[in-house]
Formats: structure tokens, sequence, C-alpha cells
């Protein structure tokens, strides 16, 4: 539940109260605890607000409680401007670091008319996510069934961009959209999280960053030219966080996959084919026409077993959040996700596979072989979530050389 709106009143009371009495005699004047007061106090502050002395007298008071009056609020501001320093918000960091301006928090005016008739096809939707840029996979390891390393990521992307638009256009009827959502789901670095991954992966995480970021320039490039306009969803992960466990508090602000997402919208901050929804949180709630989405990457779900695998922590977190959700009022029709490195398209939860493919963990446990897949699916202003394909970035037959490749001429960052 949303906490009670302060009225001005209240703030400048509660700051009348500390001028006069001091932080625990304003507690025992108002009968309100001290973090309630040390609250409005902040609160106030940032609005401006300063004691009325229209009913005080400082020279009133005694010494002793002008002293403490003093020391208190030479108190109160060392904690100010150090919660200033340590608060990392959104904001700040677009601003100061990353140089952005205010993003409308709104959806692209052309994902949202609901038309009665429609003979086109709707908005196609892709899922990019576990892409594990900057890892290793060796194929005597797992019986010679897949290899990754950055050359194939880069050719398997190649293969992702080609064939979401030949599927698009080559195989739909009346192929004509009014643009492309590209979902990024996390996990699209391989990053540190384990001591395995620190001596096995190809690049450092910086290195790893400035790699994919040119990568998915050029993928992002490609879906503009063909698509006119693209619509940017970005979640993080959790193998891109820079802190060996999970954290709830400043999941965002602290993962590679965030950073990825700002470093391409500034990328693309003038070029206005493209939106972005990049929120602070978890998971990213957004509308196409009528249908709503809700995407998560999906480290939250946990569990399974040997018959059922990943089916059931899935379906389980999902009826959590639809529950959460809906209790705020932002109740969805289909979960995406992806973490799970194995495709399941289904109305309520579409499930991404791993643009890495199957790999030693994979092995390891037992688990399913999984080609490397990513997935496509198309949002009718009428019927809502329709035809769902998967991606196949690597052909059946396929051999592992690890030839170099090139993604055309790829953007280099801006300074």
């Amino acid at each position: 539940m949303a906490p009670k709106p302060v009225s001005r009143a209240e703030l400048q009371q509660a700051v009348n109260a500390v001028a006069t009495h001091g932080l625990i005699g304003a507690e025992k004047e108002l009968g309100i605890p001290h973090q309630t007061i040390s609250s409005r106090l902040r609160i106030a502050k940032r609005q401006g607000l300063a004691a009325d002395r229209s009913g005080l007298d400082v020279h009133e008071l005694s010494k002793q409680d002008r002293l403490h009056l003093q020391d208190r609020i030479r108190d109160l501001e060392t904690t100010l401007k150090s919660e200033r320093r340590e608060r990392l918000t959104e904001e700040n960091i677009r601003r100061e670091i990353f140089g952005l301006v205010d993003q409308p928090l709104s959806p692209p005016s052309w994902v949202l008319p609901a038309m009665a008739k429609s003979d086109k096809p709707g908005i196609p939707s892709v899922l990019w996510s576990d892409w594990h840029w900057g890892e290793v996979v060796l194929p005597g390891q797992i019986h010679n069934k897949n290899e990754f390393n950055v050359a194939i990521a880069k050719r398997r992307l190649q293969r992702l961009v080609g064939r979401t638009i030949g599927l698009c256009f080559e195989h739909m009827t009346k192929p004509d959209y009014p643009g492309i959502v590209v979902n990024l789901g996390g996990d699209l670095v391989s990053g540190d999280i384990h001591d395995e991954l620190v001596e096995s992966n190809e690049l450092t995480s910086a290195q790893t960053l400035i790699d994919i970021v040119g990568a998915l320039s050029w993928a992002l490039e490609q879906l503009a030219d063909r698509f006119g306009r693209v619509w940017v969803v970005a979640v993080a992960g959790n193998h891109g966080r820079m802190t060996k466990k999970p954290r709830a508090k400043n999941r965002a602000f602290t993962n590679f996959d965030w950073v990825i997402a700002q470093l391409l919208q500034r990328h693309f901050v003038k070029d206005k084919r493209f939106s972005w929804l990049i929120p602070e949180g978890s998971d990213a709630w957004y509308r196409v026409y009528s249908h709503r989405y809700l995407l998560t990457h999906g480290d939250q779900f946990r569990g399974g077993d040997g018959i059922i695998g990943a089916l059931g922590p899935i379906l389980r977190g999902d009826t959590k959040k639809r529950a959460r959700n809906s209790n705020l009022d932002l109740g969805y029709d289909t979960m995406l996700l992806g973490h799970w490195h194995q495709y399941l398209s289904l109305r309520r939860v579409i499930v991404n596979g791993a643009l890495k493919g199957y790999d030693e963990y994979a092995a390891q446990n037992n688990f399913a072989f999984e080609p490397p897949i990513q997935a496509l699916w198309f949002t009718h202003p009428r019927y809502g979530m329709t035809a769902a394909w998967p991606i196949y970035c690597e052909d059946p037959a396929a051999t592992y050389r690890g030839e170099a490749v090139q993604l055309g001429e790829m953007p280099r960052m801006a300074a």
C-alpha cells in the first residue's frame, strides 16, 4: 500500500516543532516517532520550507535548548548531504553520466490504436535474452553438440536479425508493420558472478560491454531500417550483476544489462525512429494495442524437477506475479521471460531460449538439449497475441569452427 501523502501543513508543523523543541521534544509535542519527523524534515527541505518564526522567539529558549537545536540542525544537514551522495537514482545517472534528457514514460503512439478491423498481421515482437556474450562453451565437454564464443555469437546474431526480417516480410500476408518491439530480457553478458566464468570467459566484463553494445547497435539499426520504428523494452538479468549475490535494492543500477540499455539509448538519442522503456525495477509492464505484457528476467522463479522441468516454477511464479500485479492495478495477459534457456510459447507465458545454446551447466545437470533459439510473435489489434515462432539462430548441422565474423559496419560509441 502506498504511503499516505504528507500535506504542506504537516511538513511545516514538523519543521516548527523541531526548531522550537528539538527532535526529542518534537516527538513528545507531536506524538509521532522521530523516523516520521526526520522523513518530513527531508521532504520539507526539498520543498524549501523553513521554520515559521512568526510565533517563535529563539531568545526565549534556554541556552541548552539553543545548543541542542544547533547540533540537531548540523546533524540533519550532514545526514541529508550523505543521503544525496548515496542515493542512486536513474535520473541522476541518466543526466550526469549518460547525458540523456527526460524521456516520456508513455508508449509510442504506433502501438496504441486498437482498430476495429484489420487485415494486417499486427506488430511483431522479439525477445532477446540470455546471450551470455563473452562466455566460452567448449564442444569437447558437451559431446560436440554446441560451441560458443564471441565470433559464433556474432554469426548467430546476424542470423537472428536476418531470419526475423525474413519471417516477417517473406512468410506473412500483407507484411505492413507500424514498427517492431524489441524486448531485452537480461543476461546479455556472461558476467563475473562465478569464479569459473572469470577464469574461462573470452573477454573481461569491460571488453564485453563495449563489444556487445556495438553488436546490438548494428542489430537495432537493421531492424529500424526495415521496420521503420523500434520500441526497445529492457530489464536486467542475473548474470550481468556487479555484485556476488543478487540484490533487490538498486538491482538495475548495479547490472551491466541496464548499462547496455542506457548506452544504446544514448547512441540512438537523436534517432526519432526509436522509443525506450528502461524501468528502474526488475519488471517492465506495457501494452501493445490492448494486449498487456510483463517483461521480467525470470531468475525470481526457482525449483523444478525431472518430470515437468522448468514448467512448474514458471507457472507458479506467473500465478504469484498475476496476483501481485492485480493488486497494483497492473494486470497483464502474457508474461515474457528468459533465464531458463528453454523456448516455450503459451498464451499466458513466453519463455525464451538462449543465443548461447546448450552448455556445460546444462549437460552436468542432465537438462534436455536445446538449440540456440530466440522468440518472435505478433500482436494483432483485435485478437491480441497471435502467431509465435522460434527463431533458430544456428543450423542443425552447424560446424563450430569459430570463424571471425564482422557485423557490417558496426557503429562506434559516441564519446
